[in-house]
Formats: C-alpha cells, structure tokens, sequence
C-alpha cells in the first residue's frame, strides 16, 4: 500500500499533535518538524507528498521556508500548503507568491482539514500524470482532438485560449502566475501587451461561463473546482 507522506511544520505542540492524529487516523504517513529549518531538513529527508506550514515561526518563517523548499529539485511536485491564523490579505498574496499551492486560515474543523487534503492529494496526483485529457465536472478538454466540452456543448477556442484554459486545468490546486502563464503560452520569444493575459481570461469566461478562474490581483490566476 502506497501511503501517502505529509509533513507538518509548525511551533505549537499541540497542534502538530492534532494534525498528526487525526490525518494519521485516515492511513496517512506523518512527520512533523517544529520550525522551518527542521521542516527543510526533514522534507529533503522524506520528500512528502503533501507540507502543511506555518507562516509565524521562530529562527525561520513559513515564507521563507516555502521559498527554500521551492528551490529544492526533489520538492518541485510537492504540495505546499499554508495552515496559518494570518488571515489578511497580504499575508496569504505573500504565501503563494512564494509558491504555495493553497492557503487555509486557522482556525478549521479537522474532519474538513482532512477532506480538504484528501482533495489536494487527488488533484495533484492528476496534475502529475502525463495526459492530454482532463475531465473537471461537466467541463472536458481534449487536446490531442483541440477540443472543448461543457455541459455537453462544443466549443471552438483559438489556441491561445486553449492553451491558456488547459495549463490552468492541468493543476487546479495551483495558482499560475502571470510570468509563468507567459512563458508556458506564448513563449519568451514572444513580445505581449500586458493585458494580454486578462483579455484572454475575461473571453474564456464570457465563452465558456465559467466563473471559477479566480484572479490573484497582482499574481495571476487559478482554476477552481
């Protein structure tokens, strides 16, 4: 049985003892580490599957951290996420700029931490598999047939808005920023406007009706499901 490995990284006790518990009671491996340092050492140790962090640590906080587990090769499919009481704005624009893949506010009922890590996992495991085939609720993207699906109605995009919604379904627990967006759509050998990126944004969901691409200001976008 392939278990998946999570590692908890925060400075209070009690609530690594919490978390452990109750996602250890649903078949998960679990490893903690009680500072940021200790986390890096331990994810490059175990290479988890899932991190859950804190933002506010002593010696090392969880955005720094976070930046350093980004820049670890073994770590680059890793789920990162912020389990933090810093519900402001800025904090959590901080968190996935730094490369965190989801951000949830403190303080949250076990059994819906732990259904949402179910999902995370599930979605991520999807994101790492190699296919040209991506089924989200009533919305299918085919791109070896450079077709898109909602609701049982066809649709014919222009590439660019086809690539642009099939990288944003490929990792619906990622927020994919505008440089990366860029990069990965129209190429570094390619000079855009840079309202380029949220004409196409807004033209997919005025075609598609799907109010889900949620926006970071100042970030980029996400495909929410």
């Amino acid at each position: 049985m392939n278990r998946k490995k999570i590692l908890l990284v925060d400075d209070e006790q009690d609530i690594l003892e919490m978390l452990s518990y109750n996602l250890e009671k649903e078949g998960y491996q679990v490893y903690t580490a009680s500072n940021g340092q200790e986390g890096i050492s331990k994810a490059k140790e175990i290479i988890p599957d899932l991190i859950l962090l804190d933002v506010m640590m002593p010696e090392k906080d969880g955005i720094e951290t976070c930046q350093e587990m980004r820049q670890i090769k073994e770590l680059q499919k890793t789920l990162i996420v912020f389990l933090s009481a810093r519900s402001e704005e800025f904090s959590q624009l901080a968190g996935y700029q730094a490369g965190a893949n989801d951000y949830i506010i403190k303080v949250i009922k076990p059994k819906v931490l732990v259904s949402k890590v179910a999902a995370l996992l599930q979605l991520g495991a999807k994101a790492n598999e190699n296919t040209n085939y991506i089924e989200l609720g009533d919305l299918i993207i085919d791109k070896d047939n450079f077709k898109v699906t909602k609701a049982n109605e066809e649709f014919l995009l222009p590439k660019k808005e086809f690539d642009l919604l099939f990288l944003l379904a490929s990792n619906t627990d990622k927020v994919f920023k505008r440089e990366e967006i860029l990069e990965k759509v129209w190429g570094n050998d390619v000079i855009v406007g840079e309202r380029t990126i949220d004409v196409h944004i807004r033209r997919l969901r005025e075609k598609l009706g799907i109010n889900s691409i949620q926006t970071l200001k100042g970030i980029g976008y996400k495909l929410v499901v």
